[in-house]
């Protein structure tokens, strides 16, 4: 057979061509007899041929659309010579000329100019045919032969995959012309069956096409420079109200320095430094902070790159390989099947009742039927095309059904979705832990600005009324308020816990990074945080709890015949190898059965590994495995190459079944039906009377022969296996009879009234070993308080029996069918559910409702889908986990987390870890508050108590506190991994509180141990320590020499008591700092556990940031106290001091040993009852607070608006110059494409702009009621 394009010449009348049939042209490439590897479900790819036109011969049978209603009369009409040629159907752009149907836009006028392409068209004529869809544009290019022809590509075998530059060019003229003949068959690759052909890269592969088309990525968002999150950092009120007060203080202390001259006695002054290091504390801080920043965010854009990529199908020198999405090339032939999310824009090449809902790419609603490209063309050709042909395949469309292949057309940016997708890239996402802490934050940073602005008027106060009596120049009258200022902006700064949502986003991004390494890929953040607080996980059956490596080993040929492959455990005479019962079968049933398994399949030849094996689903390759193995089956291909398909019925799970109609070469057709064998047993009525005889005669399936082949199922089922049964049925044409067509294609029937008086052909019983360790898995999850459920489509028995093998059915666990779960009442599901473990036969709204029911009742429901229908419970469980091996893209799509391996050990491995990111923001909490009480408590009451105004903590040592809370004990505390004894509690609730009683204990009992040390040092350490007995001798000694010349600048000789108590003041200052930090130190390691156990040091050795970061934080401490002097209003201590400081701090550890004995029950009754009668006595308070400070805060929002968002607005925007950069001339093609979407999405898109854009800061809510739980 040959092919050739119509001769459809410019000069004849369209409506006038009516060729013969003897002359009918096929222009369908998939007729042709080439063996190509098939798709996933396109049935050998060349047996996907549309109905009008996949003939071989001009059989009486064939009919054309005008003639499809039912009759018995034989039709000899095809398309070509019907008798309605005199009404020709419009479509928009019908008359248009080639230039008016593929004018450019003024948005893209780019688009259409490319230099130095060998391609016939630019990447904005491929869009015109879908900017909106335009029949007008594809009748333009040329259709589908004209999209080949120019494109350089090939419909049956794709693209080569040795293709490097084009050395030839095809012009407009030549691909469009309707003068130019169809490529001969023999002109068309044909690959052998033997010849391995994979996606491997060459050097230089697809240059030209990737120069003239580009790939299948989007331009990464622009990453934020490590200058710009610099200034992100810095770009806070606090840090430069602090900076602007530095700034002044180091004015007035040069200028007391160098416009003052000394009074008597006194050295030159040095009140310069604090507001130099006060300078140089804030700008470590804003180091420290961006390159977190950074380090953070580069850590997200290697997770969602690799969130993005996935495995398409694809058609390469004639064979099927899979290759990463980003690879899809323009020309490249693609498969389509059921739940697939469309990658690529393109025209539908063959297919079989292929619908797609192209929603979230146009917003129709309704599943749009698909036409394939030559038919639309060859009814553009005869006049009779209208507007409801839709051979368009739009990217970011997901296939609802049917199978096919389509060629490319746009990728990356030039395609539909690429061009929304980059219209609306937005941010990372704000986890619900996040938010909570960030309210915190808000409300933590609120009460330490009370406090901060209390202590400031009680300091200006004491400051205005010595004023008559003090006798200071004005510059040092001026730098006195300004360390009083000082003081209380840096409480501000160390009061504000900024760091609580930085916690969860270290916590996070450590988590996801180790959690791909184990195989699950977070595409939501929350999600990770949310898995740690699961209590149930509904999980599939298939591949999740087994390993998906699927082996016929049982089954029944007809009625009579059983085999089995472990024939030691059969001890049944009539039990026969799979060989021996096979070799009963004659030609004619042997030929039945290899076309039950091999047509009516959805599974490919392909490659994995670079080893040629079956690709698609489990349960089919091990048919297909079984056939070739005992039915001499051949390449598939070949098998399908001969088999004309009429009609395909894709695997539904409603009705577990799939089915296929094809032609016999009688002019009959013959119904294949396979699916779950106790469904296909109710609709058989008939057998084989003998499968060795030499014709397939039927008998009535008796009730004894039914009863026998339903125990045989049974005892299958037992053993684990998975049932599947065949039958066919015989019809004298198609649709039958009075049968019901669909309404938009009235020559397909409606499946359900075709199933029915079928033949049964047999059952095979498939066995799927159960994963390893899957049994401990699930023991574990019940250990942490996790009811874990199977949801299986499997029937009762099986269901059971794998349920009890895996360890979850119990004696007292419920077992269900879905046909009978879902007619319970709602108050009926919510009292079996606790019981209920097994849900067998079930549905994906089966899933959804258990989902729904079990949310409900208060669980944290995770479940598991890998099937299209499985979205709305993927959607609707507050985790979705999809498979990333068997998940289609839809189900990936809708779940929060894959699996990579599809393995349900990785889901346990999803809730340890996201209980250690729960845990570590708890552990980051209970060190933050305790460091934020004790700080800001210690520095008012020693400014208040003070004779001269200062805090025993300075503006500079309080910046390096605020540093050790807010990035160094975030990196530690965060960056510790998962052990299994996390699994050795219950799950939180989902109202549980932030911080719990043990918390609280842990934080007020450590607030007070570190006050009561640092203040019996500040207040009682100078008589403690005798130090006025050393300062009452009049021969001070050589020992405070070196502080007096340091503090005063004279000779010893000249140095007074006084100034020995003022070095003595500032080496117990120096203690009380030095003790501060390393209770601080100390108390990190109490918060690395959060339950009452005392071994605080498990698995410290394993935390490499942990050792490192305390390592810094001590060195640092170190540092400071050896060369901090002045800047940190420090000097040295020597040994005995230093042990004074250290022994101060290490008790406690030995304290949080007491605080883990109270029990947890008594501390929340203390804490209820203070709580009680702390809101009594505050609320008052508050009142009047707020009465007294209104003015103030109204002059504050005054002051914000008109003068700190202006500066802010100001500065964002310089900065914002500063930091931009130049697009490289390689990016200049994607940054056009970028152009063109945003314009595209701000035409027709607004609305939903307008929804999907940032929400705007809400007003401040009342803080959430602290609740006091009991840690078990």
């Amino acid at each position: 057979m040959s092919q050739s394009h119509p001769a459809d010449s410019s000069n004849s009348d369209v409506e006038d061509l009516t060729p013969s049939p003897s002359s009918a042209v096929d222009h369908s490439p998939s007729s042709l007899q080439v063996p190509i590897s098939p798709t996933a479900k396109s049935l050998g790819g060349e047996t996907l041929r549309s109905r009008a036109e996949s003939f071989n011969s001009t059989a009486e049978t064939t009919r054309s659309r005008a003639n499809s209603f039912n009759s018995k009369a034989e039709t000899t009409r095809s398309r070509g010579n019907s008798l309605v040629t005199t009404v020709r159907s419009r479509f928009e752009g019908d008359d248009w000329t080639t230039e008016e149907a593929l004018r450019p836009d003024k948005t893209n006028l780019k688009d259409f100019e490319v230099d130095n392409s060998p391609f016939a068209f630019s990447p904005g004529q491929l869009n015109k045919t879908l900017n909106p869809k335009s029949l007008a544009a594809y009748k333009a290019l040329g259709g589908i032969y004209g999209l080949e022809y120019g494109l350089q590509t090939d419909l049956v075998a794709g693209l080569s995959v040795d293709e490097t530059s084009i050395p030839g060019k095809v012009s407009f003229d030549e691909a469009t012309s309707p003068t130019r003949s169809q490529k001969p068959l023999e002109a068309r690759r044909i690959i052998a069956q033997d010849v391995i052909v994979t996606d491997r890269q060459v050097q230089g592969q697809f240059h030209d096409r990737k120069r003239v088309f580009n790939d299948n990525r989007l331009p990464a968002k622009k990453a934020i420079s490590i200058w710009q999150l610099f200034w992100n950092a810095y770009n806070d009120r606090v840090l430069m109200i602090l900076t602007i007060a530095a700034v002044i203080s180091l004015a007035l202390g040069i200028y007391e320095a160098v416009g003052q001259p000394p009074e008597e006695g006194e050295g030159a002054s040095v009140d310069w430094v604090e507001g130099l290091a006060i300078m140089v504390a804030v700008v470590i801080v804003v180091l420290v902070t961006g390159l977190n920043d950074y380090r953070r965010e580069k850590q997200f854009t290697a997770l969602n790159a690799k969130k993005d990529d996935r495995q398409v199908k694809a058609i390469r020198s004639g064979k099927s390989v899979m290759i990463s999405v980003f690879d899809v090339m323009v020309g490249d032939i693609l498969h389509l099947e059921s739940g697939d999310a469309i990658p690529a824009d393109g025209i539908l090449v063959s297919g079989h009742g292929v619908r797609c809902d192209e929603s979230s790419a146009t917003g129709e609603s309704d599943a749009m039927k698909k036409t394939a490209g030559s038919e639309a063309w060859q009814r553009i050709v005869e006049g009779t095309a209208t507007s409801k042909l839709d051979p368009f395949i739009i990217s970011g469309s997901k296939v609802l059904e049917g199978v096919g292949t389509y060629l490319v057309t746009s990728v990356g940016v030039n395609s539909s979705f690429g061009k929304i997708m980059m219209g609306l890239q937005t941010e990372n996402e704000e986890t619900p832990l996040q938010a909570k802490l960030s309210k915190m934050a808000n409300w933590i940073g609120a009460l330490g600005t009370s406090a901060a602005g209390l202590l400031f008027f009680v300091l200006l106060f004491r400051f205005l009324a010595g004023l008559p009596n003090n006798t200071e120049s004005p510059a040092r009258k001026g730098q006195i308020f300004l360390d009083i200022l000082i003081v209380a902006i840096t409480i501000i700064v160390v009061a504000v816990p900024e760091g609580l949502p930085v916690a969860v986003t270290l916590a996070l991004s450590f988590a996801t990074k180790r959690m791909f390494k184990e195989n699950n890929l977070v595409r939501h953040l929350r999600a990770c945080e949310t898995m740690g607080n699961a209590t149930t996980i509904c999980s599939d059956k298939t591949g999740t709890l087994t390993q998906n490596k699927m082996t016929v080993v049982a089954g029944l040929l007809g009625t009579q015949v059983n085999f089995a492959r472990d024939m030691e455990k059969n001890d049944e005479k009539s039990v026969l190898t799979l060989a021996s019962a096979f070799g009963k079968l004659s030609p004619v049933t042997r030929n039945l059965l290899l076309q039950s398994v091999a047509i009516n399949s959805t599974a490919f030849e392909g490659e994995e590994d670079g080893k040629a094996t079956y690709l698609g689903s489990k349960t089919e390759t091990a048919l297909l495995t079984m056939a070739k193995e005992y039915l001499g089956m051949g390449p598939v291909a070949e098998e399908r190459a001969g088999v004309e398909v009429v009609q395909l019925f894709p695997f539904d799970s409603d009705r577990k079944c799939m089915g296929v109609v094809i032609r016999l070469a009688s002019g009959s057709y013959r119904l294949l039906v396979k699916g779950a064998a106790e469904i296909m047993l109710a609709h058989a009525t008939q057998e084989l009377s003998d499968i060795s005889g030499v014709s397939l005669d039927t008998v009535v399936l008796s009730e004894s022969a039914s009863m026998l082949v339903s125990s045989n199922i049974e005892d299958f089922a037992t053993q684990s296996l998975r049932t599947i049964a065949m039958l066919y049925r015989d019809f004298p044409q198609w649709p039958p009879v009075e049968v019901q067509t669909l309404e938009e294609d009235r020559s397909m029937a409606v499946f359900e009234d075709v199933f029915d008086d079928m033949v049964f052909l047999g059952v095979v019983g498939i066995q799927d070993p159960l994963r390893d360790g899957v049994a401990y898995s699930v023991k574990r999850c019940q250990d942490a308080g996790i009811v874990v459920r199977m949801v299986t489509g499997d029937n009762l028995t099986t269901a059971s029996a794998i349920a009890v093998q895996c360890g979850i059915k119990t004696e007292k666990g419920l077992v269900m069918e879905g046909p009978k779960f879902r007619q319970l009442s709602d108050e009926d599901m919510d009292s079996i559910l606790p019981d209920l473990q097994v849900l067998a036969r079930s549905s994906p709204d089966d899933k959804r409702i258990l989902v729904s029911r079990l949310k409900h009742l208060g669980e944290t429901v995770a479940v598991t889908g890998d099937g299209t229908n499985d979205g709305p419970a993927l959607k609707m469980a507050d985790v979705g986990f999809s498979m990333g091996i068997a998940g289609t893209e839809v189900a990936k799509e809708a779940s929060a987390i894959i699996l990579m391996d599809d393995n349900f050990s990785s889901i346990v491995k999803a809730v340890m870890w996201g209980r250690s990111v729960n845990d570590a923001v708890s552990k980051f909490l209970q060190f933050q508050l305790t460091v934020n009480i004790t700080a800001v408590i210690l520095a008012f009451v020693s400014a208040v108590s003070s004779p001269d105004m200062h805090s025993v903590l300075s503006a500079v040592q309080l910046l390096w506190v605020n540093l050790i809370m807010d990035t160094f004990a975030a990196l530690a505390l965060a960056t510790d991994a998962p052990t299994e004894k996390i699994l050795d509690r219950k799950p939180a609730p989902k109202r549980a509180a932030l911080i719990t009683t043990n918390m609280w204990k842990m934080i007020i009992g450590q607030a007070i141990y570190q006050l009561i040390v640092t203040f019996v040092l500040y207040f009682a350490g100078y008589n403690i320590l005798g130090y006025n007995e050393q300062c009452s001798i009049q021969d001070i000694g050589q020992r405070y020499q070196n502080e007096c010349e340091f503090l005063t600048g004279l000779a010893f000789e000249t140095c007074q008591i006084e100034h020995c108590h003022d070095a003595l003041r500032t080496q117990l200052n120096t203690m009380v700092f030095n003790t501060f930090v390393w209770m601080q130190i100390f108390n990190e390691f109490n918060n690395r556990r959060l339950d009452n156990k005392f071994n605080i040091f498990e698995g410290v050795l394993r935390n490499q940031f942990f050792i490192g970061i305390n390592c810094i934080m001590v060195g640092g401490q170190i540092m400071i106290i050896f060369v901090g002097g002045t800047a940190f209003q420090i000097t040295r201590i020597d040994g005995p001091q230093w042990a004074v400081c250290v022994l101060c701090a290490l008790p406690c550890l030995f304290w949080a040993v007491l605080l883990r004995c109270i029990p947890d029950k008594y501390a929340a009754t203390v804490f209820g009852f203070a709580a009680r009668v702390w809101l009594a006595g505050a609320r008052p308070t508050i009142r009047v607070l707020a009465l007294l400070f209104r003015p103030v805060v109204r002059g504050w929002r005054q002051l914000s608006k008109h003068v700190f968002a202006p500066t802010s607005r100001f500065s964002r925007r310089t900065a914002g110059k500063i930091f931009k950069k130049k697009a490289t001339e390689e990016e200049k093609p994607h940054n056009k494409g970028a152009a063109a979407a945003t314009a595209d999405v701000e035409a027709g898109d607004s609305s939903e702009m307008k929804e999907m854009a940032s929400p705007t800061a809400s007003p401040q809510q009342a803080p959430p009621p602290i609740t006091l739980t009991t840690a078990t």
